[in-house]
């Protein structure tokens, strides 16, 4: 059994998934300022309704950002928790990632970078960039992007990434097919909102 996690927004998900990446349920919300207090009862709710509990447990997933602080940071402690106390194996796969994953109509995924800056993942390019307000704001196609980010930004026809946690419950199985040792919890860490220092919007071609 696979319980997967994914907090680095606002709208975080979980989900419970058989050992082959077959999604049992999840579990997707808007929590606001609130994932430290809904995050894991949500997590043994989600079990609960599968007729499972944490002994079953095989495997952890976590999304691993960019993203918000506050998200990440009760994200990542309750899987690793869970993974150090447990004895098992866990897996971090990009936010950005699985977002797109879990959303196929969607052509990018967005996350805050900064008051006026986001990571934004197109879809078919392998890592993501940053962009200022304005240009994700006129971006063509449809984003997935949580709920905070499309009202600062005044993003339109917006995808929550509530079912992102499915996502990486399946990128967990198919890693752990080839890696059953998954990565290391010591070295395992989040890539928290900010850009790093240095780093700023991309500048626009001028033709």
């Amino acid at each position: 059994m696979i319980v997967a996690i994914e907090s680095a927004s606002t709208d975080p998900s979980v989900a419970v998934a058989r050992r082959d990446g077959t999604i049992l349920h999840t579990d997707g919300w808007s929590a606001g300022q609130r994932q430290a207090h809904e995050l894991l009862p949500r997590l043994l709710a989600a079990l609960a309704l599968t007729g499972s509990s944490l002994v079953q447990v095989s495997a952890i997933g976590i999304g691993t950002g960019p993203g918000s602080f506050t998200g990440l940071r009760v994200g990542m402690s309750v899987a690793k928790g869970l993974a150090f106390a447990l004895v098992r194996p866990i897996v971090g796969v990009p936010s950005l990632v699985a977002w797109l994953a879990a959303e196929p109509e969607a052509d990018g995924a967005a996350a805050r970078a900064g008051a006026r800056d986001a990571y934004l993942l197109a879809r078919g390019e392998a890592v993501p960039r940053i962009v200022d307000r304005d240009e994700l704001a006129s971006a063509t196609g449809r984003l997935v992007a949580p709920a905070e980010l499309v009202e600062a930004f005044g993003l339109v026809n917006a995808i929550p990434p509530s079912r992102a946690a499915a996502a990486v419950a399946a990128a967990v199985a198919t890693r752990l097919s080839v890696d059953p040792a998954g990565d290391d919890l010591d070295r395992l860490e989040p890539v928290y909102l900010r850009a790093p220092r240095g780093i700023g919007p991309v500048p626009k071609r001028v033709s």
